[in-house]
Parts: structure tokens; sequence; C-alpha cells
């Protein structure tokens, strides 16, 4: 208890938090044994148990984390957590995985507890360059409204698709990737669905037979060649 009142000690005088970080391999054995395994009930028991450690010298400034890197039993912990106190909730499903399992994990997880409105601040992690993480984490938030930015719709090629639509897709993403204007951009491979399932979207492309055409929210039109689709509807974004 001295070291955790000298720790108190140095966080209260010069105003920093203390995160609480909770994961599956760090219970103590008394909880461990108590569930049976690292359970979601078992996660935030501990939790609540270390910021009791800190309540006891008056010291409320705290953040707790609460991983897994199974994403039912992280939701499950921090619904509980959330129910069970007000300190604000650091997400993230810890040990998630190279890029392409450790998005879609983090995607799950953090999504689904952001839009229950749990959580103030997130941590995608991956197996992979760190840069990657906070693309992951800035699209996470875009998705669900969290962040601005530009939200790209497009469409599965069907039947009907006349031009090279998963190539148009890539490069009017790529883009965009960095772009910090609050719209809607729809690549959409034919004309009989792309207006209509795309009418939200501020500006779009509908494919054709080796053409396109360029449609914006205000109902206005133009027909293009389809090797001139990318820089016309950037041209397009830019006037915006």
């Amino acid at each position: 208890m001295d070291r955790v009142k000298a720790v108190v000690d140095a966080c209260r005088a010069r105003n920093l938090p203390i995160r609480i970080g909770v994961n599956s391999g760090s219970l103590e054995k008394e909880i461990l044994a108590k569930y049976g395994s690292p359970t979601p009930e078992a996660l935030v028991e501990s939790a609540m148990g270390h910021a009791a450690l800190l309540e006891k010298f008056d010291f409320d400034d705290i953040v707790i984390s609460i991983k897994s890197s199974d994403v039912n039993r992280m939701i499950a912990a921090y619904r509980l957590a959330a129910e069970k106190c007000s300190y604000p909730l650091h997400l993230g499903v810890t040990e998630a995985g190279t890029e392409r399992m450790g998005l879609i994990k983090s995607a799950v997880g953090i999504g689904s507890l952001l839009c229950d409105g749990i959580g103030e601040t997130i941590r995608v992690s991956l197996t992979d360059e760190p840069v990657k993480e906070i693309a992951a984490a800035k699209d996470i938030l875009k998705c669900i409204g969290k962040r601005g930015g530009v939200r790209l719709v497009s469409c599965p090629t069907c039947g009907r698709t006349r031009i090279d639509l998963i190539g148009t897709a890539k490069k009017v993403e790529e883009a965009l990737k960095d772009m910090d204007k609050d719209i809607t951009v729809a690549v959409m491979g034919c004309i009989v669905n792309g207006p209509g399932e795309a009418r939200e979207a501020d500006i779009g492309i509908a494919g054709g037979d080796g053409c396109a055409v360029i449609f914006r929210k205000d109902g206005t039109q133009r027909k293009i060649k389809e090797e001139e689709i990318v820089s016309e509807l950037l041209a397009e974004v830019e006037r915006l």
C-alpha cells in the first residue's frame, strides 16, 4: 500500500490520470480460481479491485482498460464494467492478430461498444506497422459517425457491371484517404442501381458500357468515358 500511495501522490501532484489495465493473462490467482477462467466477470472484478486501491487514497482520476483477444469476452466485459462504474473506459481487442483479422476483430469489438455509447478512448492492436493501427482506428470512428472525412460507398460487381469497378473503387479510395471533407462518395457498377441506391451520396459515378455517369446529390448528371472516371470524379470532389 505504501507503493500505491507513492504512485497516487506523484500522479496527483502532476495532475496525471492512472490507467488500470486488466487482460486475460494478468488476473490474480484467487480471482482466476474463483471463476475458473478469465470470464468477463473475473476481468471486471479485477479492475474494480485495483480501482478500490486507488480510491482508498481519495484518487479517482482513473481510466480502465479490460482487454481480451476474444471479441465476445471483450464486449461482455466492457458492458459489465460500464454498469458497475463511471470511469472512462479505454477500448481494445488485445492480440487481435495480423492486419486482416485484427482489423475485423477490432471493428466488431470496438465498434459494437461505441455504438452502445461505451468507451472514451480506443486502441486498434495489429501485428503490423503501427501506422496501420492509426488508419484502422480512424476508419472505425468514421464508419459510426464519430469522425469526419470522406466515406466511400461502392457496390459489389454483378452481371450488369461493364467497367473495371474493383480497380476504380480502389483508386478512388486511395486518392481520397487523407481528405478531410465530410462527404460521401459513391462508386457504383451500373446506372440501374447506382443513383438510386447511392442517392444519399454527395457525389458518385455509375458505370455503363465503357463509360459512366457522374451524379450529384442535387440531381445533376453528366456522361464521361471510362478512362476519365477517376480524374473527373476527383475534380468534382475538389469542387464540392
